[in-house]
């Protein structure tokens, strides 16, 4: 009954009034959430806001790289589409002159306002975060985002401060005695509190930078995160049948004071355990500082009357390695890296809107939802985002053509989430895609610092790891790629990795070369070559 009398008032509400978008972006996070399953997580407010929302369990981005993954989700294509694949292009001037999520909210009468880190700052947004395109006020960003790799790490080892990845703080001993997301959270806040008396309906992107390294976090979060609950991922070893065209090593961390000073030998030599749950203690910690900084976003968006027509989107732009495989940070194709937290809460859909008797009463906060949740299995990608909130604004964007996606001004290579959260509503079944694409470039075969293996700009790729993820498996193909034709040669493949997720749901025994998978190899090769196309309609049981 309860989910009836909110699908009906729905459509009432888009009738009366235009509705507001708060998109939270959290960096790096992966599904290290309490509403997600994650035992090891301590994240009461996003739960509490997933309470009254639908939660994607199986949502993809398009590439674990900050910039590209960014450029990717808030224009709606595809990184082929873009042509990104790192921080060093500007789509309008490299590309095309694509229209951005914020940019259509824009031009269709929205307020548009970046606070943190939303774009990619630097030339992949042309070092003004897509103003003034994108945003009706200027970006923000924080003033102390220039010490995000200053030397204010205490270490036991030394007496002057270090550049140390594992960094939690006393917040008032950092210069101008706060942290980037701390100005953030004012900024949004200060934004939030201005809105009751605009006519006008609002976008308000807030990225949050945590937990992107280095792990500079107030300490007073470690209480939630004892190091005895952490445990290395088990098996602790890179796999034997697998190319290491695959593997990331890690260079950003090797940079970091307390890491360099472990000796590692480049590129296989482990971080010993003792270290390795140090740096996933310091992990869950940041992400519990973030979930605190969102209870409080939360807090001020539900003081005014705003956010019951304020619909909350919460998600990354790619998850992080935390030891499986050997692997950290992003860099690759696996699905700690590309499968990320999405969270969309929708008043009067996701959770029902109070009346006019009822308003003030706490049993209708949406923060106190927690038994409404959807939980939605279907497959789904990061450019999915855009026609979203595009169908929520009643402002839709088209489908991209195929042929003709690279010159489509405005257009979207996703397909709206809408009739999901609306089947799952009603408990009924939906015909949908049931696979997500990824990729990611390589400079050569083996892992290297010089070209960087894991950050390498464009000139510098020699091959593309294209990757799907269905229900059940994930392919991936490493091919030859051209970095000036942008074009990837798929009569060669250099190698292939194959996982069964029914016997191995941590993607720890690669079988492509097993006789058995050999016709499924090929179907699932076919499907990763058409790409994104026609994955609504292919018959094969995946």
């Amino acid at each position: 009954m309860f989910l009836l009398l909110c699908f009906t008032n729905f459509f009432v509400w888009c009738i009366a009034e235009k509705q507001n978008f708060v998109l939270i972006i959290v960096d790096d996070l992966r599904t290290a959430l309490g509403c997600y399953g994650d035992v090891n997580a301590y994240t009461p407010n996003i739960d509490r806001l997933a309470g009254g929302a639908a939660i994607f369990s199986e949502a993809f981005a398009q590439q674990a790289l900050c910039a590209p993954s960014r450029n990717s989700f808030l224009t709606s294509r595809r990184p082929d589409t873009l042509h990104l694949y790192d921080f060093y292009s500007y789509w309008r001037k490299d590309v095309a002159n694509f229209t951005t999520l914020p940019q259509h909210l824009k031009n269709n009468g929205y307020i548009t306002k970046s606070v943190g880190k939303v774009f990619h700052p630097g030339t992949s947004s042309n070092h003004s975060d897509d103003s003034p395109y994108s945003w009706s006020e200027t970006p923000f960003h924080p003033f102390t985002e220039r010490y995000k790799n200053a030397p204010v790490c205490q270490t036991n080892i030394r007496i002057s401060p270090a550049q140390n990845l594992v960094c939690p703080v006393k917040v008032l001993s950092m210069p101008n005695k706060t942290l980037p997301d701390i100005e953030i959270l004012r900024e949004a806040k200060y934004f939030l509190s201005n809105q009751a008396g605009n006519t006008n309906p609002f976008f308000l992107a807030v990225g949050f930078q945590k937990p992107h390294i280095p792990f500079k976090y107030p300490e007073k979060y470690l209480k939630f995160h004892p190091l005895y609950k952490f445990k290395v991922p088990k098996p602790y070893k890179w796999l034997k049948n697998v190319s290491s065209i695959a593997y990331n090593p890690w260079n950003d961390l090797r940079r970091r004071e307390d890491v360099a000073s472990l000796n590692l030998e480049f590129p296989w030599e482990k971080i010993p355990k003792n270290f390795a749950r140090l740096i996933i203690q310091s992990y869950y910690a940041s992400v519990t500082y973030i979930d605190d900084l969102i209870g409080k976003l939360i807090n001020q968006l539900e003081m005014s009357s705003i956010w019951l027509n304020t619909t909350v989107i919460l998600m990354s732009d790619h998850g992080w390695s935390l030891g499986e495989h050997t692997l950290w940070a992003k860099y690759n194709n696996y699905d700690v890296t590309l499968r990320v937290p999405l969270i969309i809460s929708i008043p009067g859909l996701t959770f029902e809107r109070p009346t006019e008797n009822t308003k003030n009463s706490r049993k209708n906060d949406r923060l106190n939802l927690s038994n409404n949740h959807i939980i939605i299995d279907s497959i789904v990608e990061l450019v999915d985002i855009f026609p979203t909130m595009a169908d929520l604004a009643n402002i839709t964007i088209p489908v991209c053509s195929n042929k003709n996606a690279h010159i489509e001004t405005t257009c979207s290579e996703g397909i709206t989430l809408l009739p999901l959260i609306r089947a799952a509503l009603k408990k009924e079944s939906l015909l949908w895609k049931n696979a997500a694409f990824g990729q990611y470039p390589r400079p050569s075969i083996e892992p290297s610092m010089h070209p960087n293996s894991d950050e390498p700009r464009l000139n510098e790729i020699k091959a593309m790891g294209y990757t799907l993820r269905t229900n059940r498996y994930r392919y991936t193909a490493w091919l030859p790629f051209n970095s000036e034709t942008k074009i990837a040669d798929w009569n060669h493949i250099i190698a292939e990795e194959l996982y069964d997720y029914n016997t191995d749901k941590g993607e720890n025994r690669n079988v492509a070369f097993l006789e058995k998978y050999t016709k499924l190899k090929k179907k699932l090769k076919i499907l990763l070559q058409c790409g994104s196309r026609n994955v609504l309609s292919h018959k094969f049981n995946l």
